[in-house]
C-alpha cells in the first residue's frame, strides 16, 4: 500500500442499469471531487433542487438488504456499497457519485461495471497527503451469530471474512484479502452478490428485490447453483463478502489501516462495528502521509506507520 498523495478522478463516467430491490432503471455518473470531500452522493431526479449525502457512517439510515444513505428528511440512496468499494478499493479518496434514482444501479452484482468506469474517468494525484484511520486497539461487535472487528494490523487494510451458511451448497467459506487496487481488481471486483431461492418470495414480500435476475445475482437452490454459465471463483461468496466489507467500511470516511475480521457478517454487522470503532477516540488515530518524508518526520519514530506516517487530527465524527 503506498501512502502519497490524495488522487480523484481526472473525468466523469457514467453506468447505466436498474437497481436491485426496485427494479427501476437508474443511470450513475461518478466524478472529480475537490480535495479531503471523501465521497459525495448527489441525487438528482427528485423534485426541486439536488440534494447531497456524504458517504459517512453516521449518513446511514438502514442495512438490513443493503447500505441505504440519507438525511433527516429520508434515504436518498440505497445499494451504496458496491460503487464506494470500487472507489476505496481503486485508491480513490474523493470523488462525486451521481444517482437519478433511489438505487445504485446492480449492474452484474459486483463492483467490476465500477471498476471499468473508474479506468475510463482516470485518476488523477492531488496536491494534499493522504490521510488514513489507524486502529489502536480492538473493537469487537457480536450480533447473535455474527461476530466482527477491527484490530490494530500493520501494512495497510486487512479483510479476513468467513461466512457460514445453512445452505449446503454455498456452505462455509473464508477469505483474506490485504487491499491494493490489483489485488482487489483481480480477486474480489467481479464477485457478484448472491442469495437462496427460498429468499426471493420472502424478499418481494417484503418490497425488496423486484429487480433481481440470473443476470445479477448468484442464485441456488438447496441442491445446485441455478446460474446457467456457473461461478467466477470457487469462493464467490466469500469473495463478495469481502467486496462488501470494503464498501461499507468505506464508510469510515479515510483509508483504514487496520484488520477487519467477520464471521457470519453482513452490513449490518459491518456498520455497527465501524460505528463502534468511531465512537471510541482511543481506538483510533488520523494519520497524514508524508510524500516528501521530512526529516522531523523520520526522527519521530514509533510515531509512523513503516518511517512514512505522522500523526494528523481527530476526524469530525459529529
Amino acid at each position: 500500500m503506498k501512502f502519497s498523495r490524495q488522487t480523484t478522478l481526472r473525468a466523469q463516467a457514467t453506468v447505466t442499469g436498474v437497481g436491485v430491490h426496485s427494479g427501476l432503471p437508474v443511470s450513475l455518473t461518478i466524478g472529480p471531487a475537490s480535495i479531503d470531500a471523501g465521497f459525495i452522493f448527489v441525487r438528482t431526479g427528485l423534485d426541486g433542487s439536488d440534494r447531497e449525502v456524504r458517504a459517512v457512517a453516521e449518513s446511514v439510515i438502514a442495512t438490513e438488504f443493503a447500505t441505504v444513505l440519507g438525511d433527516r428528511n429520508g434515504p436518498l440512496v440505497s445499494t451504496a456499497e458496491h460503487v464506494l468499494a470500487a472507489l476505496r478499493g481503486m485508491g480513490v479518496d474523493n470523488a462525486t457519485i451521481e444517482v437519478d434514482g433511489p438505487e445504485v444501479p446492480i449492474m452484474d452484482g459486483s463492483s467490476a461495471a465500477f471498476v471499468a468506469a473508474i479506468d475510463q474517468a482516470g485518476i488523477i494525484t492531488q496536491s494534499a497527503a493522504r490521510r488514513f484511520i489507524q486502529v489502536l486497539k480492538p473493537v469487537q461487535v457480536s450480533l447473535g451469530e455474527s461476530f466482527g472487528e477491527l484490530r490494530p494490523h500493520t501494512g495497510g487494510f486487512r479483510a479476513e471474512v468467513e461466512i457460514d451458511f445453512a445452505n449446503p451448497v454455498i456452505g462455509r467459506q473464508s477469505y483474506v484479502l490485504d487491499l491494493s487496487p490489483e489485488r482487489f481488481r483481480r480477486e474480489i471486483s467481479r464477485a457478484r452478490t448472491f442469495g437462496c431461492m427460498n429468499d426471493v418470495a420472502r424478499l418481494w414480500s417484503a418490497g425488496f428485490a423486484l429487480g433481481a435476475s440470473f443476470e445479477n445475482s448468484v442464485v441456488f437452490d438447496e441442491e445446485r447453483l441455478l446460474n446457467a454459465e456457473g461461478l467466477r471463483y470457487s469462493d464467490e461468496c466469500a469473495r463478495h463478502k469481502v467486496l462488501d466489507v470494503v464498501g461499507d467500511l468505506a464508510l469510515a470516511g479515510l483509508p483504514l489501516l487496520g484488520a477487519y475480521r467477520s464471521v457470519r457478517g453482513g452490513h449490518k454487522l459491518n456498520h455497527a462495528v465501524l460505528t463502534a470503532l468511531l465512537a471510541d477516540r482511543t481506538a483510533y488515530r488520523v494519520l497524514e502521509s508524508d510524500a516528501v518524508r521530512r526529516p522531523r518526520y523520520a526522527e519521530a519514530g514509533s510515531g509512523m506507520v513503516g518511517g512514512m506516517i505522522a500523526p494528523a487530527y481527530s476526524p469530525d465524527v459529529s
